[in-house]
């Protein structure tokens, strides 16, 4: 087990990533080097087609909610279910990542992802669909993900090489949301012209080019980690080795509380394109592209990332994202508002990305499907409570504030997680000094 490296401190830093088997940092500055690598670059491609369908389905499901029941509540709870099951099987997929073959789990994880998408699209093209068909595709959507997601991080490593991973995930920040650009723009113009029905089916066609990329990649070319063989207790392991990691608990405890109160952009600005604006589908794909043109800046800015982030790092992009949800929230216009979104989609993609790097780079191979397992239960598995919740705020105190009042706890919560980084660091130094001096004498 590895000692938690200081904030700040470069030399402590690399000797923990190399403690885990994350060699130094290449020193010529590449941004696009992962995609040097054959099979890496067959999934971003994959990904990026895969991801824009994704968020034109999120777009369009969103959508679909308020047209049937006009209630934040409603769309709240379609959130809730989606991302629920991330509670109970995140940490199941991280499991399989580490006992089995990652590709041929994702082969058959995305199968289903694009079933679910049919099966939803087929129902709102033939206009038999109901509020509660969405909810339960939109549960087993949610499963299928929560097994998915932890796999396909922990798949990146095995792409590239522990070498190329910071820019592997940074470049995979930077697909993410170019898709975030494209497929809520994607999603307003099919939304306006076809209805949203053929949203959801696009999304199922998109699914095509991450299957084909990941059929057709030189499996004797990857660095796969060894199996982990299965046994009782892995579980409680991940959450043993964590716990006792200051460096991974940190960016877990910030990840989980703006997950669960600051990321609900897609039902804050669905709300307020539609309830405060009384605007369409098309404005409200504006907004979301804001939003996702700030987060393709931050990505970008990430490939150039060769350190591991720090905690000072963490805890600045955490307030950096809290003041500037809180700044889109308060926006008078609609210009105004998509303006905002700009810097707000920055600080959004910078915290998650760091926070994902942070775990990436510090964690043994054999414990990194379980632990990025624990990463997405922390991430998403929150939001079952949290989009209620803003939902309910939006609904009885009006749709901004469910922007604005997210921003302010996740402002207040970051500074106490400060205070209580600094405390730590306090009785670490004190007890380093205490060691040196016992040392000398």
């Amino acid at each position: 087990m590895t000692a938690a490296p200081v904030a700040g401190n470069d030399a402590v830093d690399s000797e923990a990533l190399a403690e885990v088997g994350v060699p130094p940092a290449r020193s010529r500055l590449d941004p696009i080097r992962s995609l040097k690598v054959r099979n890496y670059r067959l999934y971003f491609s994959g990904q990026l087609v895969s991801l824009t369908g994704t968020w034109a389905q999120r777009v369009a499901q969103d959508w679909l909610v308020l047209q049937l029941t006009n209630s934040g509540t409603a769309l709240g709870i379609v959130t809730a279910l989606q991302f629920g099951p991330a509670l109970l099987l995140s940490l199941y997929g991280g499991a399989l990542a580490d006992r089995g073959d990652k590709r041929r789990l994702l082969l058959a994880t995305q199968t289903g992802i694009a079933l679910a998408a049919l099966a939803l699209g087929l129902l709102d093209v033939t206009g038999v669909v109901r509020i509660w068909q969405v909810m339960v595709l939109a549960a087993v959507l949610g499963v299928v993900s929560a097994i998915d997601t932890p796999i396909r991080q922990s798949f990146v490593v095995e792409m590239v090489g522990p070498t190329d991973l910071p820019n592997a995930v940074a470049l995979n920040s930077t697909a993410f949301n170019l898709a975030r650009i494209a497929g809520p723009a994607l999603a307003g113009v099919v939304i306006s012209v076809f209805g949203t029905g053929w949203a959801f089916l696009g999304n199922a066609a998109s699914s095509a080019a991450v299957l084909a990329g990941l059929a057709l990649m030189r499996t004797a070319e990857l660095f796969p980690a060894t199996p982990v063989d299965r046994a009782a207790g892995q579980y409680r392991a991940a959450l043993r080795y964590v716990r006792h990691r200051s460096d991974l608990l940190l960016p877990m405890v910030l990840i989980f509380v703006l997950g669960t109160l600051g990321y609900n952009y897609q039902i804050t600005i669905a709300l307020i394109a539609k309830q405060v604006f009384h605007r369409g589908a098309d404005s409200f794909g504006l907004l979301s592209t804001s939003l996702a043109v700030g987060a393709t800046i931050g990505a970008l800015a990430a490939t150039l990332r060769r350190r591991r982030p720090t905690r000072l790092f963490l805890l600045l992009a955490a307030t950096g994202f809290s003041v500037t949800e809180i700044f889109a929230g308060s926006m008078p216009g609609f210009g105004l508002t998509a303006l905002a979104l700009v810097p707000a989609g920055l600080a959004m993609i910078t915290m998650a990305q760091a926070a994902n790097a942070t775990v990436q780079l510090g964690v043994e191979p054999t414990m990194r499907g379980r632990v990025m397992g624990l990463y997405i239960l922390c991430f998403m598995g929150g939001t079952p409570f949290g989009a209620p919740i803003v939902g309910w705020v939006a609904e009885v105190f009006g749709p901004r504030w469910g922007m604005v009042g997210g921003g302010l706890v996740c402002l207040v919560a970051t500074v106490l997680v400060g205070a209580w980084v600094a405390r730590d660091r306090q009785f670490g130094l004190a007890d380093l000094r205490g060691r040196l001096a016992a040392a000398r004498g």
